[in-house]
């Protein structure tokens, strides 16, 4: 999450997904459990040799994984809430800084992603086609001279790549202006779905933006295309952020400074709630009505205080009410001895300011 990268204010990572297929052997999902286990023992160390994967931090066939070590990796965009559904005959391979991770026999043979924070499209697509490179040289993938890389769904044949970026839009969102952006965006082919892919809800303002089309269109040509847009919304959210600034000072002030008095204050607090309240907060920072909040604090929050995360600090099996109190205590204690948010106040010129009250 850490990144000198000035568009972290807004988008928070880049991720590339390539979906790949060996030649003459079933799909996993026509395949039988001894073909998948087959798959999995020759695909495992292969993409454990690859340069990207020298140093592990997880390479494991999915029955080796317990319930609550899959759901941690779900909510590390590590791998698919699908995968986590897997067992025998599926797998998944990690490097240590969390960059890369390769499932193994998900809906295709081989799901690999490369991700890295704030918008760095072109950096994360060469990382994770070297990784393609590498393994093409060790295996024969299904691949059509007239239509591309062959996979499970047929929205994903030729490219098999989904470039994607997830895009932090309060702004947007309070201006009341985010449909519109998302139905411009789905004209230029686009997808913008919520925090966890497809079907998922856009806790935190947190969004996710895709490409769609991956027949008949270069790599390079889809992540130009992505890139220009992203580009385009992070313009729209800047603006909206001043519109807001400049037309509703006050509403702006008020969920930040309810966001955070809530926040270092309550001793329970479910999860989606905590993610709302934590998006103002970072809204703040980018603002400057928190000055002196570091905005890499809030975003360790918004993975340290989701459902598996929070189970795996705990000694015992926790409630969902003993998790809500649980992240309430750890945000309580992150939060502490943090800067009061800003005042707002008028100028006597009819200026609008900040007052500090630090």
């Amino acid at each position: 999450m850490k990144t000198e990268n000035s568009s972290n204010r807004i988008v928070v990572s880049s991720r590339v997904r390539l979906a790949r297929n060996l030649r003459g052997t079933p799909f996993p999902g026509w395949a039988k459990k001894a073909d998948r286990q087959r798959v999995l023992e020759m695909l495992q160390p292969l993409v454990e040799s690859t340069g990207e994967m020298k140093e592990l931090s997880v390479s494991k066939s999915m029955d080796g994984l317990g319930a609550l070590d899959k759901q941690l990796l779900v909510e590390r965009h590590l791998i698919s809430r699908e995968h986590a559904a897997k067992n025998v005959g599926s797998g998944v391979v990690i490097n240590q800084s969390e960059s890369v991770s390769v499932m193994i026999n998900e809906e295709d043979h081989l799901r690999m992603q490369a991700i890295r924070p704030g918008l760095q499209l072109q950096k994360v697509h060469g990382i994770i086609d070297k990784v393609d490179s590498e393994l093409e040289t060790k295996v024969e993938y299904a691949f059509s001279p007239k239509h591309g890389y062959l996979t499970a769904c047929p929205t994903n044949v030729g490219t098999g790549m989904r470039a994607s970026a997830m895009l932090h839009l309060p702004g947007l969102v309070l201006h009341e202006q985010i449909n519109q952006i998302i139905q411009a965006v789905n004209k230029l082919g686009l997808a913008v779905r919520g925090l966890y892919g497809e079907g998922t809800e856009a806790l935190g303002n947190v969004f996710q933006v895709s490409n769609q089309s991956t027949l008949g269109e270069k790599e390079s040509n889809v992540i130009e295309r992505l890139n220009k847009v992203i580009h385009q919304i992070i313009e729209h959210e800047e603006n909206a952020r001043v519109s807001l600034l400049d037309k509703k000072p006050h509403m702006i002030y008020d969920q930040v400074g309810r966001a955070h008095g809530i926040l270092g204050s309550a001793h329970s607090m479910n999860s989606k709630e905590a993610m709302n309240l934590l998006s103002m907060m970072r809204l703040g920072v980018d603002l400057e009505i928190l000055p002196g909040l570091d905005r890499a604090l809030l975003d360790g929050l918004f993975i340290t205080t989701q459902p598996a995360h929070l189970q795996k600090t705990a000694t015992g099996k926790l409630s969902a009410e003993e998790r809500d109190t649980l992240r309430a205590e750890i945000i309580r204690t992150a939060l502490k001895g943090t800067p009061r948010p800003r005042e707002f106040k008028t100028g006597q010129d009819g200026s609008k300011e900040g007052k500090s009250n630090e």
